[in-house]
């Protein structure tokens, strides 16, 4: 398969379309070579991601060179993908023997004091993990790290647009002398398919509609699955914000990455008594940035989109929005180059239009007057999604208050994107926006993990427990005393007059 550059139509690097059988194959060998990778535990892992670690910043350049070509970004933001993954996995590689310690948790009751309690977590022997093509190298470390620091091998799957950075990351894994427990497949959406027939956890990021057929598979085979899929972030500007922050950040929310992000802005909801004078400024904020293709002397700050049917569907949400009544302050077409949109700002914008309901997953922002805080939450929340969303407010109390009003997984408070490089957070959806979270520190390893109980005794062993064949009603008693007497409240756990009755004179 071809891959070419969206910017400028060149092909860029050549992959195979791996067959079912071929993808089967390279799952059987990662299972061998699993356990020998799980066995040497979390300090002989981190000592190969912290050298896997090494290889990346000493190919930083290279990476976000292939990140480039396959993608139209502009260098600054190319050369995010391989600071974001040096970062990720520092703090995986480093975290993971107390991540995945075993824990013993206290009994609840007096007749589990006998026995030592133990939760191991052992890692699901392949992982799979199936990305989309807006961060082609920072999507993938995502979910590849923390897999293989639990201690799983993984068979990644990256989309058939941007496959190159995926490719060179396994050859990195491999080049290291890594142990051949990370491999890359590459293909449409049969060798997707095949990843998830094959693997024992699925990852999957990217639209609503696959990642339902995903867990409908994953489902059918008892595998489990976590899923990243669509967004609609909400912005909520207050009249007590600094405008020109808000302003600034989300001009950066819904532009960065050529709004090609799960957690763009793509709504923004404004209290009327700032609305004109906010809309002025952002407005400002987005004819500002420069677009363009540069290569390593980072010239603009907004490239192409992924493909033409991104950009078909962006023209489309903001054609239908003008037909609707919406105005065009800025941009609102195709740029000059390649799959390029040009950053565009609509108002007199609601509920009833495209441009507000879908994932538009491209360069626009359509900002709506509101008449308070509860027109803004109520509105904020009238979406199938729940991804993440922003609250701009001088008021850190209102804007912690309005936080837990939002139906999402996420909420920065005068920031965007702040929870996407805080790996102690839980990063996950609500609603049609996914099922399950990736990070939030320790769950973040363990996702990747079955729990195992195991329990120990602590006393010398009898010949049978109490509750052994042949059952006496007299022992059975006993025990029900003890439970009743350590779990139940007031007199009720003292009446022993009930259990005698229960026991109906039986030895």
């Amino acid at each position: 398969m071809d891959v070419h550059n969206p910017g400028t139509g060149e092909i860029v690097g050549t992959v195979p379309n791996e067959t079912s059988a071929a993808v089967a194959a390279t799952v059987q060998e990662l299972r061998l070579y699993q356990p020998e990778w799980e066995a040497i535990g979390p300090k002989g892992r981190k000592a190969w991601l912290l050298e896997f670690q090494d290889w990346l910043i000493d190919n930083t350049e290279r990476l976000a060179s292939v990140v480039q070509s396959e993608t139209a970004k502009p260098w600054a933001e190319a050369l995010i993908d391989p600071g974001f993954a040096t970062d990720l996995i520092g703090y995986y590689a480093r975290g993971a023997a107390e991540f995945l310690a075993e824990e013993h948790p206290s009994p609840h009751s007096p007749l589990a004091r006998v026995k030592r309690l133990t939760t191991v977590y052992r890692p699901y022997p392949v992982v799979g993990v199936i990305t989309p093509w807006n961060f082609p190298l920072a999507m993938p470390v995502m979910d590849v790290f923390p897999a293989l620091a639990a201690g799983a091998a993984v068979v990644l799957k990256p989309s058939e647009v941007t496959p190159l950075s995926a490719v060179e990351l396994a050859k990195g894994w491999a080049a290291i002398g890594a142990p051949p427990v990370f491999s890359a497949v590459t293909g449409t959406g049969a060798t997707g398919a095949a990843v998830v027939d094959n693997a024992d956890f699925v990852q999957f990021t990217g639209s609503t509609a696959t990642g339902r057929k995903i867990a409908t598979a994953c489902a059918e085979r008892m595998v489990p699955y976590s899923l990243e899929l669509g967004g609609k972030d909400p912005a909520i500007v207050l009249a007590d914000a600094d405008l020109d922050r808000a302003a600034h950040g989300i001009a950066f929310g819904g532009m960065f990455n050529s709004g090609q992000v799960c957690i763009s802005v793509e709504r923004v909801y404004v209290e009327a008594a700032v609305y004109d004078e906010f809309v002025t400024k952002l407005t400002a904020n987005v004819e500002a940035l420069r677009q363009g293709i540069d290569r390593h002397d980072s010239r603009f700050d907004i490239g192409a989109l992924a493909n033409e049917n991104q950009a078909a569907l962006v023209q489309r949400h903001v054609d239908e929005a003008v037909a609707a009544g919406a105005t065009v302050l800025t941009g609102g077409g195709r740029a000059a180059f390649g799959t390029a949109f040009e950053p565009t700002v609509l108002v007199d914008v609601d509920h009833t239009m495209s441009c507000v309901t879908e994932e538009t997953f491209g360069p626009t922002l359509p900002v709506m007057k509101v008449a308070d805080e509860a027109e803004a939450i109520r509105l904020a929340n009238d979406s199938v999604y729940g991804l993440s969303a922003s609250v701009w407010t001088d008021d850190k109390a209102r804007g912690a208050r309005i936080a837990r009003q939002l139906d999402v997984g996420a909420v920065n408070i005068n920031d965007v994107f702040a929870n996407l490089f805080s790996y102690a957070l839980p990063m996950g959806g609500w609603g049609l926006s996914g099922v399950g979270a990736r990070w939030g520190g320790a769950n973040g390893v363990r996702k990747y993990c079955r729990q195992q109980a195991i329990t120990t005794p602590l006393v010398p062993p009898r010949p049978k427990e109490l509750f052994w064949y042949p059952y006496s009603m007299s022992k059975l008693l006993v025990m029900l005393g003890i439970m009743r007497a350590a779990g139940a409240r007031g007199l009720r756990r003292l009446n022993v007059s009930a259990l005698l009755k229960l026991g109906g004179g039986t030895k």
